[in-house]
């Protein structure tokens, strides 16, 4: 039974909370799902989720998705993924981050680039591999350290970006 409404039952394999792997694609799914495709256009089969309205806040809302977005693959090194598909989902952080800060067009490639959904995938992916040949295991710490180390770089970037367009749109408005 759930605590909070006795009439629920959850099982222990519906919980998301859990550390399992199934428990944990259940999180990120959830989390890509509210980022990219939560919210529908009526009379189109086109979504879009809060990435790119958390995008429209100036100066800081393309940073707060790309923190947001870091959960997921701070996710998959935990799941060790390889080292090569860590990188893959750092360089689509990137992307939306970087391209995203633009202003104006940067929110419209926000609700059409998914990111998250792609991160997701790649994770999917890397955990329904049969494991043929046992990887090299990789130091889960040092992996989550250098992966932080470039998520602050990509928002280092994102922030300058995002700056120098404002600016750059400014002056262009002042004149």
């Amino acid at each position: 039974m759930s605590r909070t409404n006795p009439r629920i039952v959850l099982r222990d394999s519906q919980n998301i909370l859990g550390g399992d792997p199934a428990s944990r694609t259940r999180r990120v799914r959830v989390l890509a799902r509210l980022l990219d495709s939560s919210i529908s256009v009526p009379g189109t089969s086109w979504k879009f989720g809060l990435d790119p309205i958390i995008g429209l806040i100036p100066g800081i809302g393309d940073l707060i998705g790309a923190v947001i977005s870091g959960y997921i693959i701070l996710e998959a090194v935990h799941a060790e993924i390889p080292t090569l598909t860590l990188a893959r989902m750092l360089v689509n952080v990137g992307i939306d981050t970087l391209l995203g800060a633009v202003p104006a067009l940067g929110d419209v490639f926000d609700a059409a680039w998914k990111s998250n959904t792609m991160n997701v995938a790649l994770l999917e992916r890397h955990l329904a591999a049969p494991a043929s040949t046992p990887g090299r295991r990789h130091n889960v710490v040092g992996v989550m350290a250098l992966a932080l180390v470039v998520l602050v770089l990509i928002l280092g970037a994102g922030l300058t970006l995002g700056i120098f367009g404002a600016r750059l749109l400014w002056g262009l408005r002042t004149r």
